[in-house]
C-alpha cells in the first residue's frame, strides 16, 4: 500500500518520535504539579477573566501531566470546562488557536517552551514549566570561562529556566562587574506590541532607561549608550534548540557561550556563522533564479501571517514570478515532493520553525525574509539573519518600501552563471525569442510560468484518454468482498 505521507502527516512519525524527558518527569507523581504548572496562576488567571471553555496545550514532553493536571484545575473551578488539545497542526511552540476554537475555547493555557509569538484570536496564558538548574554549578562554570570579571556579559535563557534566572543573575553578577538581564516578551504582559497591533522593532529607545532596549528572538535587554553591543559576550542557559540557532545567528559579532543545566557542561560556540551566512546567501540565488514560487502557510496563529501573505504574493507579482500557496500542516519531504514544478519554496512559520535547513529537501525552502532581498531591488543583503517575518512588515527594523515601477532588472546568477533578468515589462516577446550570445554568457529569462505549462513539458502527462478508441460499455457489476479475498476470487473462470 502506498505510503499517505505526501498527503498528511505519518501516523508511524509520531508513535515512533522521540521524546525528551528528564528522568524526574517520566512520572507526574514525581513532580510537583502545583509549582510546575504554575496551577494556582492559571485558576486566578481563568476567574478574573471569567473563562467558560479552556483549552489546555502541551507538548510531548509534558503531555504525561495533563491529565493530572486537567483533574486538579477542574476541582478548583466551578462551571468551567478545561479539555486537552490533541497534536498540534504545525509546531508546538506556537498557540493553536485553530484547534482550539474548534472546540469554541475563549480562552488557551500554553505549556512549555515557547516561540512567544504574538497571537491575535483568543487570550492567552503561558505557562513555561520548571526544569531543574543548578546554580551554584553554573555560576562556577562560567567563572572558569570567562575569569576577567571586567566581562561584559548578556545573559539569556530558554523558558523552561525563567524562574530560576533571578537567582543566577545575583550569583553571576558576584563574579561579573556588568551584567544584563534578558527579560522574555510575552505577549499580553505589559508590552505594546504584544497584541499583535504592530510587528516589535528589534531596535527601539527605551524611556524607561537610560540607554537602548534591544529586541531578539522574543528577548528584551537595555544597554546603556555607552557601550555597543559587539563590547559584550553572551550566556546562554539551555541546549540546542531553534533558539539557540536563532541567537546565534543575532549576535554573529559576540562571542557566545552556553551552559546546559541537563549535562552541566559549560562551553564556548565555535559556530562558523561566515559559513552558514553564504549557504543561506545560496539560497537567495536560488530564489533570484526561480520561476515558480511555493508560498508555504506554516501557521494560522501568528498574528500578521495574512499580511506577510499578501507581501510576498505582490512581491512576487512584481519580480514576474507565478506563485501559489500551500496549506499543507506539518510539512514534511514526501508532500513537497508532489509539487515538482515548484521551483522554490518560502516558508511563512513562526521565527524557530521557518528555517528548514535539511538537503532532504528536493526544492530550496527560504524564508520571507531572503525571498525579500531575492525580489525587492530596495532590500539590500547585509548579512542579517531575520527569521521574524514581522520585522519586513511596516513598523518593523527591516522594512524596505517595494518598487512601484514595472520594468526589467539583469544581472549574473551566481549559480549557473547565466544572464538572469527580474521583472516584467509590456512586450509581446517572450523569453524564447532572446537568442544566446554564446555558451558562457546565455540569457536566462526569470518570467512567469504556470503549472499548466510545465506539465505541457513533460514526457509523461498522465494516463491518455484516446477519445474515440475506448469502446463504451453499459454499467456491470463490479468486485465485493474484502481486500484479502474478494468474493469471485477462487472461482473458476467461465
Amino acid at each position: 500500500m502506498a505510503s499517505t505521507e505526501s498527503f498528511s502527516s505519518s501516523g508511524e512519525a509520531v508513535i515512533s518520535r522521540k521524546i525528551d524527558i528528564l528522568p524526574c518527569q517520566k512520572t507526574s507523581k514525581s513532580v510537583d504539579i502545583d509549582t510546575v504548572c504554575e496551577l494556582q496562576k492559571c485558576v486566578t488567571w481563568i476567574k478574573s477573566r471569567g473563562f467558560t471553555r479552556v483549552a489546555l496545550q502541551f507538548p510531548d514532553e509534558m503531555l504525561h501531566l495533563a491529565v493530572a493536571v486537567v483533574t486538579q484545575l477542574q476541582t478548583r473551578l466551578d462551571n468551567v470546562k478545561v479539555f486537552i488539545l490533541g497534536d498540534t497542526s504545525y509546531g508546538s511552540c506556537c498557540v493553536d488557536e485553530v484547534a482550539a476554537q474548534h472546540y469554541v475555547a475563549d480562552s488557551i493555557i500554553h505549556f512549555g517552551h515557547s516561540c512567544l509569538s504574538p497571537t491575535r484570536r483568543l487570550p492567552v496564558l503561558y505557562v513555561f514549566g520548571q526544569e531543574p538548574l543548578d546554580v551554584e554549578d553554573c555560576a562556577e562554570q562560567i567563572s572558569k570561562l570567562l575569569p576577567d570579571p571586567a566581562t561584559k556579559l548578556i545573559l539569556m535563557y530558554e523558558t523552561v529556566y525563567h524562574y530560576a534566572v533571578g537567582c543566577l543573575s545575583e550569583r553571576l553578577s558576584k563574579r561579573c562587574k556588568k551584567l544584563v538581564l534578558s527579560h522574555l516578551v510575552i505577549p499580553g504582559e505589559g508590552c505594546p506590541d504584544s497584541e499583535g497591533d504592530k510587528p516589535l522593532k528589534q531596535t527601539e529607545q527605551s524611556s524607561d532607561h537610560n540607554g537602548v532596549c534591544l529586541c531578539k528572538c522574543g528577548r528584551k535587554f537595555v544597554l546603556s549608550k555607552q557601550t555597543e553591543l559587539v563590547d559584550f559576550a553572551v550566556l546562554y542557559i539551555g541546549g540546542e534548540s531553534a533558539t539557540l540557532t536563532n541567537l546565534i545567528f543575532s549576535f554573529k559579532e559576540c562571542p557566545f557561550f552556553t551552559y546546559n543545566p541537563r549535562d552541566r557542561i559549560a562551553r564556548k560556540e565555535n559556530v562558523n556563522v561566515n559559513k552558514l551566512l553564504m549557504k543561506r546567501y545560496f539560497m537567495i540565488e536560488r530564489a533570484k533564479d526561480a520561476n515558480i514560487v511555493g508560498i508555504l502557510i506554516g501557521t494560522l496563529g501568528v498574528s500578521h501571517y495574512l499580511d506577510i501573505l499578501s507581501r510576498l504574493q505582490e512581491l512576487l507579482k512584481i519580480a514576474g514570478k507565478k506563485s501559489y500557496t500551500f496549506v499543507v500542516g506539518k510539512i514534511n519531504v514526501p508532500k513537497l515532493a508532489n509539487f515538482m514544478e515548484v521551483d522554490v519554496f518560502v516558508l511563512v512559520a513562526c521565527p524557530e520553525n521557518t528555517l528548514l535547513d535539511s538537503s532532504e529537501f528536493y526544492k530550496p525552502v527560504v524564508t520571507p525574509y531572503e525571498m525579500e532581498i531575492a525580489c525587492n531591488a530596495n532590500q539590500e543583503w547585509t548579512a542579517d539573519f531575520i527569521t521574524d517575518f514581522h520585522q519586513i512588515l511596516p513598523g518593523g527594523s527591516h522594512f524596505v518600501e517595494l518598487s512601484a515601477e514595472d520594468g526589467l532588472t539583469t544581472d549574473v546568477s551566481l549559480i549557473s552563471g547565466r544572464l538572469r533578468t527580474i521583472g516584467t515589462e509590456d512586450t509581446p516577446e517572450t523569453g524564447t525569442m532572446i537568442l544566446p550570445r554564446s555558451e558562457t554568457m546565455a540569457v536566462t529569462t526569470v518570467q512567469a510560468h504556470s503549472a499548466g505549462e510545465y506539465l505541457s513539458s513533460r514526457s509523461w502527462q498522465g494516463l491518455e484518454k484516446k477519445t474515440g478508441e475506448t469502446p463504451i460499455v453499459k454499467a456491470v457489476e463490479g468486485q465485493h468482498g474484502i481486500a484479502m479475498g474478494y468474493v469471485h476470487e477462487g472461482e473458476p473462470s467461465t
